[in-house]
């Protein structure tokens, strides 16, 4: 048994009698929808039309939401329907960044996730769907995909179906009959400035937190989506018309007529911040651990030791509250690891957190103690825990399979390296506590400068390499050229990276000089984990 929905659009009239039917059979509040129509026109009057497309969760065979659910408040029932419980849910928001089709939301009455659940509650009585039911024109088909006599699956025989970003190897089982690329795909017809209808202007609940809006003026979209398609402005004016631009797709111009309200940015910078938190305390221990490694006398301190000790205890105790308060339901975080699904790496994370600080805490009582016999087999167990927790994240960004720019495979390599830098940027600004250190100072410059450029590099990867998705390509204009470019390039690449590597080329081991670098290097890792968390979550889903 494998339900299933059909849209036809040769008969959807865009009356909205799903949307509403949707809101009063599951008292959704004002503001959020489960079930939305999207109004998309095309071409230019008189030969113009408009086709109406409704939107909702897919039901996917593989879900991408479930998989990344770290406390298991999504799941497949064994008719294939995707359901959810929100009294385990902790408003992590993960399930709506893997969501690759924008079908989930916070509620803002219980700030937990909720989506379509294909009104499981009637089906398990016998009855469909409530907006199969309202339907005038009977669009909205439903049923068993695996029955050969149902009305669904007579139809997915007989008639040509599309579905949506199927690439993302979701097995989305949501078809449209006659579905058009100009209402399916989100790049073809981009949000702008305003509508010429209607959108909700500012968010509800979580979401008015975001009410700046994420649209872009004309100018960006144009410049974007033109880059993403890999075509060139035209060269006769106006270059700023969004219409004869768009234009460039095709025949047919497209643009949004009537939408749902843009959910903002999910993970702001709570997010980035614990990114930065948690590589300054992995990876201040990691250069404690190389100065051991190599020998370096200074490395082996008391001082140095117990400054590194509290530099990585302090700074994930400060990842574990940023965590914390990025949470909708912030009072359920425990059921991260009392209720944990293994398959997230939200849950892997937060057990590799909770083991490295189990660890640097028994560091800290050999130390202590002089538990010398202790102490080589603790340093590298604790070294490979702190890599884990340097690197998991990339991970969990990989499973939010809605942000293309996300998947990229040198995403852990970036965090290793932003750790590295991290945990010498931040040693070499105690380092004015410590007085005369020049062997450990020049470990310090050395080991930072060599971060520096592999940083660098790292990045030129990331964005030089071919992007296999226009979004993705869409995102790396936006950092490169668009919205984040002067942040990107005066703020992360010239101010955070450039004038360190100066400073330290200058200084040497001044313990001043190299201070004043170290926090430039915070400063600059910050500003890069800002663009990279935000960017992706600004291109449209829906």
């Amino acid at each position: 048994m494998r339900y299933g929905f059909i849209i036809d659009n040769r008969k959807c009239i865009g009356c909205h009698a799903c949307t509403t039917a949707c809101k009063a059979e599951h008292q959704v509040p004002i503001g959020v929808n489960r079930t939305w129509v999207k109004y998309t026109e095309k071409g230019t009057f008189p030969n113009s039309r408009r086709v109406f497309s409704v939107m909702r969760c897919n039901h996917c065979t593989d879900a991408p939401c479930v998989e990344i659910c770290p406390v298991e408040a999504l799941f497949i029932r064994d008719d294939g329907i995707v359901d959810f419980d929100n009294r385990r849910c902790i408003g992590c928001k993960s399930c709506m960044q893997a969501c690759p089709y924008d079908a989930l939301y916070i509620d803002p009455e219980t700030n937990t996730a909720a989506k379509c659940n294909y009104c499981a509650h009637r089906i398990d009585i016998g009855l469909e769907p409530a907006c199969v039911n309202v339907c005038p024109e009977h669009a909205i088909i439903s049923g068993d995909m695996d029955d050969p006599n149902s009305e669904i699956s007579i139809l997915l025989g007989r008639e040509q179906v599309v579905a949506r970003k199927v690439s993302k190897d979701t097995k989305p089982n949501l078809f449209y009959i006659d579905g058009d690329e100009a209402a399916l795909d989100p790049l073809e017809a981009p949000r702008e400035t305003d509508y010429m209808w209607s959108e909700q202007a500012t968010g509800v609940g979580h979401y008015a937190k975001a009410a700046e809006a994420l649209a872009w003026s004309n100018d960006n979209v144009v410049a974007a989506v033109l880059e993403a398609s890999g075509l060139d402005e035209a060269e006769d004016a106006p270059k700023k018309s969004i219409d004869v631009l768009l234009g460039a797709h095709g025949p047919e111009k497209a643009r949004r007529a009537y939408d749902a309200p843009d959910k903002g940015i999910l993970w702001g910078w709570e997010v980035s911040g614990y990114v930065l938190t948690k590589a300054i305390a992995a990876g201040a221990f990691l250069i404690a651990f190389l100065g051991w490694l190599t020998g370096k006398s200074t490395a082996l301190a008391a001082e140095n030791q117990w400054w590194t000790l509290g530099l990585s205890l302090g700074f994930l105790g400060a990842t574990g509250l940023l965590l914390i308060k990025d949470l909708d339901r912030p009072d359920r975080f425990l059921y991260v690891l009392l209720r944990p699904q293994w398959r997230s790496w939200l849950v892997k994370g937060g057990y590799s957190i909770t083991l490295y600080g189990g660890l640097l805490t028994l560091w800290g009582l050999s130390l202590y103690f002089g538990w010398e016999q202790l102490m080589q087999p603790l340093m590298w167990v604790t070294a490979i825990m702190a890599v884990i927790v340097a690197i998991y994240t990339a991970f969990l960004f990989a499973q939010a399979k809605g942000r293309d720019f996300w998947q990229s495979p040198s995403l852990a390599l970036h965090m290793l390296v932003h750790s590295v830098m991290a945990g010498a940027a931040a040693l070499a600004i105690v380092g004015l506590l410590l007085g005369d250190g020049s062997e450990w100072m020049a470990f310090l410059r050395n080991v930072l400068f060599a971060a520096i450029g592999l940083n660098l590099f790292t990045i030129a990867t990331e964005l030089m390499t071919t992007h296999p998705t226009k979004e993705a390509h869409f995102t790396v204009t936006m950092i490169t050229k668009g919205r984040y470019g002067n942040r990107f390039w005066w703020g992360a690449i010239v101010f955070g990276n450039i004038v360190p590597l100066a400073l330290l080329i200058w200084g040497g081991t001044n313990a001043s000089i190299m201070a004043v670098a170290g926090l430039i290097v915070l400063i600059g890792i910050y500003l890069t984990e800002t663009i990279w968390v935000e960017a992706p979550q600004r291109v449209p889903l829906s």
